[in-house]
């Protein structure tokens, strides 16, 4: 298994490994409330993959992984509970984390998790944040198992219809 940023090449093959993500959980429960090719999808990835913060989990040249991770918390997350008041830019945040539903339970989430966790610490960053659709129970419990805590449920001015507020949560390094 390797973690890596998304390059040009593989634009295409993250898109569409998002989409059958969504359609899974459109057919189950889609707690994060994502939406088939609007979000998270080919163009959410381009522009994230220009902007150098697209990662993906590949294994036998197979993306069986995906994630967001920058300083953008693409919204007012000065509304946060948070425990340490930290400056835009001195944190990182995790955004569209998703792993393909055929490799679920193999602790593949934990090991982005700690992948970004040494990322942000060798890079001099003081936490990571995050926000979730309320009610995501397994991001919740998986965030949590890895020492994310809770800093309340707000609305972060993003505009997206059905999803007026976030929860979020934080992992001080």
């Amino acid at each position: 298994m390797i973690i890596r940023k998304c390059e040009e090449q593989d634009i295409e093959a993250v898109g569409q490994f998002y989409d059958k993500v969504v359609l899974y959980l459109d057919a189950h429960i889609n707690y994060p409330k994502w939406r088939y090719k609007d979000y998270p999808s080919v163009n959410s990835v381009r522009g994230m993959t220009h902007e150098g913060s697209q990662y993906l989990v590949e294994s036998s040249g197979t993306v069986i992984g995906a994630f967001v991770f920058n300083e953008d918390p693409q919204g007012d997350y000065s509304k946060g509970s948070w425990k340490v008041d930290l400056p835009s830019g001195s944190y990182m945040v995790i955004h569209g984390l998703a792993v393909d539903p055929s490799h679920q339970g193999k602790g593949i989430a934990g090991k982005i998790l700690k992948y970004c966790i040494g990322k942000a610490s060798d890079e001099g960053y003081k936490a990571i944040r995050l926000d979730l659709v309320p009610g995501n129970i397994p991001a919740m419990a998986l965030y949590e198992k890895h020492g994310f805590t809770y800093a309340g449920t707000e609305d972060l001015g993003r505009g997206i219809g059905g999803i007026p507020a976030f929860s979020l949560y934080e992992l001080n390094l």
